[in-house]
């Protein structure tokens, strides 16, 4: 071979080894790469709700599980407490002399009983200061993760907020505190203990346990249709509909726009108070429909989420189910009844 030839064919390969990417070729891949990615998008978003959705239902499971473990011990669900002014005590028991709500009277049955009895056998300031601990601590349990994270978030409350009787009365509130995306089944209207005043509940414990609460207690009783509200003390007896056919708990709707800061006026306190809209939601002809959470609008008696789907719930027999957001008014009002008598189809929910 000439030394000619031989450098033509060494300029050849040497020209094709360096050739790369023409500006027309990178620009077709950078193309497919996106093509791909909004693709893929969509699927990922789905898997990731997909599993937030799962978490959600797990804790509705075990909040469930812990009101049902509840009725075997004491032969009635939780209570839902006294009103907003006051929060649990694990010196006054249980049932509807307990001044605060269900969370606080579960506590014990989801493995949190230190949490529960951080005020017991206190008085004064230390049960105050015990009582702002409980107040500044979180659950995973109680929080919707395609909501918002874990977190302490800010109140509204201050210690003159509460009643007289009440541990964090004298002093100790926090700034923030836990909150909850689960409420508990009040019935298919709204019922609060203005007998006493207002919503805030008695004005000291004498007052909420004398023979003239009793009374008051009683009415309210008589009044409601739910499983848990203020000052209840219902036994699976009592629910006549039948588990598998009544609420128990749901997921509250929400403000997207106050998630973080407190002001929606149904999430402003406390996850470990008595009787209150941020506990307990209704469902009936007086309240308005299930919503998914939209910006701007506050539902504050209403079931909703911040899932596409529907909202979550728990039924008196302890399954857990996604309700849809369309679902009949008049099963929606029924499944919040425990008592109504009325048939329920299953289809319509």
């Amino acid at each position: 071979m000439s030394s000619v030839s031989l450098r033509c064919k060494l300029a050849r390969g040497k020209r094709q080894a360096t050739r790369g990417f023409t500006l027309v070729e990178l620009l077709v891949v950078i193309t497919i790469i996106g093509i791909l990615i909004s693709l893929l998008m969509p699927a990922v978003q789905s898997a990731r709700e997909a599993a937030r959705r799962t978490t959600c239902s797990n804790n509705l499971k075990q909040l469930s599980l812990g009101c049902l473990n509840h009725a075997t011990q004491f032969n009635f669900l939780p209570t839902d407490g006294w009103g907003w002014g006051w929060v649990g005590d694990p010196n006054h028991g249980a049932g509807w002399k307990q001044p605060g709500g269900w969370i606080f009277s579960i506590l014990p049955f989801i493995d949190q009983q230190n949490l529960y009895g951080l005020q017991m056998g206190l008085t004064g300031s230390a049960k105050g200061t015990a009582a702002g601990t409980m107040l500044s601590t979180p659950l995973a349990a109680l929080i919707c993760p395609s909501r918002r994270p874990l977190a302490v978030y800010p109140t509204w409350e201050t210690s003159s907020s509460f009643s007289s009787d009440c541990a964090l009365s004298s002093g100790g509130m926090p700034t923030t505190v836990a909150k909850t995306d689960y409420a508990a089944n009040g019935g298919d209207a709204y019922i609060d203990p203005s007998s006493f005043g207002g919503p805030q509940g008695p004005s000291s414990y004498a007052n909420g346990v004398s023979t003239s609460a009793q009374t008051t207690w009683q009415t309210i009783s008589n009044t409601a249709t739910g499983v848990i509200y203020a000052g209840s003390q219902i036994s699976m007896g009592l629910i006549t509909d039948g588990a598998s056919n009544t609420y128990l708990l749901g997921e509250k709707s929400l403000n997207p726009d106050s998630y973080l800061n407190g002001a929606d006026n149904c999430d402003n306190e406390n996850a470990y108070m008595g009787d209150n809209e941020d506990i307990c939601r209704w469902g009936g002809s007086g309240i308005p429909a299930p919503a998914q959470d939209t910006p701007g609008t506050v539902y504050s008696h209403t079931f909703g989420s911040a899932h596409p789907s529907g909202f979550g719930v728990a039924l008196c027999d302890g399954s857990v189910r996604v309700i849809s957001f369309y679902i009949d008014p008049t099963t929606h009002g029924r499944l919040a009844n425990r008592k109504d008598g009325q048939p329920v189809d299953a289809s319509k929910f």
